[in-house]
């Protein structure tokens, strides 16, 4: 992203008229991530988080309405004269879409853009955890991404989607409001459906969408009661159901969705809740040593703990159970998310400070793992250590210490194994030396087999020749006594 520098003007060539094209290609070529328009001021974009004014006259009432009214179809416009307001998705081929509201302020038609990237990215280009991968490959069950408003939110789930999409030959539906990133089919078929353009509204979508044979189905946001009872529902039934809520942590969430609905439904929601929920993503941008943005990541993952907290209503025991289950589940906390962050040097210890919404229990856990580095840190220092201070010194020898009492241990691990390899080694060699034996012993069999067949054959040939004889004798015999006979009668 770009340094939120002043802007030079909008085109090498003034015009006589700006149009909203010209304000959003300009946009994309910022790499703004919104756009603002309201009267009696310069258009405004979001660069790292500011909003920094474009070099050009103020826009007047006239000049937004002529901008913005003619990109309404009639639906949307029937919708913003009803309601004030209207959500819809618009591209400018070749550059970006962007999720648009128009809206009424002050009597005045105002808009902002918010840029959506042509390309989604991947899990891995967002150095997102390796659980945010395992959560999109889940058979079946509710997963949510969550996070304030330009927390990164849709931009997950698009790689979430991308992440199925590329590897499992399934069908995915998805239900926005409006239409975000455009998903090309890959080895899975993707049906994607805009309300008020493709059907009326969230509910109806998803009761449609069981008649399409999903097996995956994104649902943009549950903004109401009916459409989180939808979801769950559609949940239970055995699909792998992806949403959004405006929210800034797991246990927030869980709550949200339990007191959307009436206090006598609260302990059947929280049991529908209990058996399908699969993960929580809360996300929260911050910037970077490098004035990049990056996401701290909250991830939470329904253990059979989670869920009996969950049907209890034991919300509040939530994050101890995430912060003791990162090694097993690979579960994390914001707060440790940060502290990794930390560690890796991509964010100063103020910003994480800053945006961490339990800034004491972050501190502490800080303290734990870098001494003194808030004393450092008022000073103007760094995380670094002092090349002059000796206890910091004492602290790499207590490390140095333990990472060798671990290397002891591992040595004589392997030393045991080793001694198992060798053992099972001479087993190996006693095993094929019997085996050569019986093959040996086999050997000789067979031989001995064959010399008692071939003297056998020896033998019968001889008694078939000795019968042969004594049969021919006995022959001569019966003819001399048949030719004594008749001389003696």
């Amino acid at each position: 992203m770009t340094s939120p520098t002043p802007t030079p003007a909008l085109a090498e060539q003034p015009k006589p008229e700006v149009s909203l094209n010209d304000l959003l290609i300009y946009m994309a070529r910022q790499q703004a991530s919104d756009l603002h328009l309201k009267p009696m001021r310069p258009a405004l974009l979001r660069l790292q988080g500011k909003l920094i004014p474009v070099k050009m006259d103020p826009l007047k009432p006239a000049d937004l309405e002529r901008m913005l009214l003619p990109v309404l179809n009639n639906a949307q416009r029937e919708k913003f004269d009803a309601n004030q307001s209207v959500d819809f998705g618009y591209g400018v081929p070749g550059v970006a879409r962007f999720r648009a509201n128009v809206f009424m302020q002050r009597g005045t038609v105002g808009a902002v853009f918010r840029r959506v990237p042509i390309n989604v990215l991947s899990i891995d280009s967002l150095e997102l955890p390796e659980a945010v991968r395992e959560l999109s490959h889940l058979p079946d069950g509710l997963v949510l991404v969550t996070g304030p408003t330009g927390s990164g939110k849709s931009t997950t789930l698009a790689a979430m989607m991308m992440e199925i999409s590329e590897t499992e030959p399934l069908h995915i539906v998805t239900i926005e409001d409006p239409i975000e990133f455009l998903f090309g089919d890959r080895t899975a078929a993707v049906s994607q459906r805009e309300v008020g353009t493709d059907t009326p509204s969230f509910h109806e979508a998803l009761k449609n969408a069981m008649r399409q044979d999903p097996d995956v189905i994104m649902v943009g946001e549950m903004r109401d009661r009916e459409t989180i009872q939808t979801v769950l529902t559609a949940a239970e039934t055995g699909h792998l159901v992806f949403s959004t809520l405006h929210t800034n942590n797991a246990a927030q969430t869980i709550d949200r969705i339990i007191d959307a609905f009436p206090s006598e439904q609260h302990k059947q929601i929280r049991s529908q809740l209990g058996l399908v929920l699969r993960g929580i993503i809360s996300l929260k941008l911050v910037k970077t040593k490098e004035s990049q943005l990056t996401a701290a990541v909250e991830i939470l993952k329904t253990t059979p703990q989670i869920a009996k907290m969950v049907e209890d209503g034991t919300t509040k025991d939530i994050l101890e159970a995430m912060e003791s289950s990162v090694g097993v589940f690979r579960m994390q906390s914001m707060n440790q998310s940060l502290i990794a962050l930390l560690v890796h040097q991509k964010i100063s210890y103020k910003d994480a400070m800053e945006l961490s919404s339990d800034p004491d229990d972050l501190s502490l856990k800080v303290r734990k793992l870098f001494p003194q580095i808030e004393e450092r840190v008022r000073a103007g220092g760094d995380m670094a250590p002092s090349y002059s201070d000796f206890s910091q010194i004492t602290e790499l020898m207590d490390i140095k210490r333990l990472y060798e009492e671990q290397e002891s241990q591992w040595r004589q691990r392997l030393s045991d194994k080793d001694e198992e390899l060798e053992n099972l080694r001479h087993d190996l060699d006693f095993l094929r030396q019997q085996v050569a034996q019986t093959q040996s012993s086999r050997s000789q069999n067979d031989d001995e087999v064959q010399r008692m067949r071939t003297e056998n054959e020896r033998l019968r040939a001889e008694a078939q020749a000795k019968i042969g004889q004594l049969q021919e004798r006995i022959k001569e015999l019966n003819q001399k006594l048949i030719a004594v006979a008749p001389a003696k009668k």
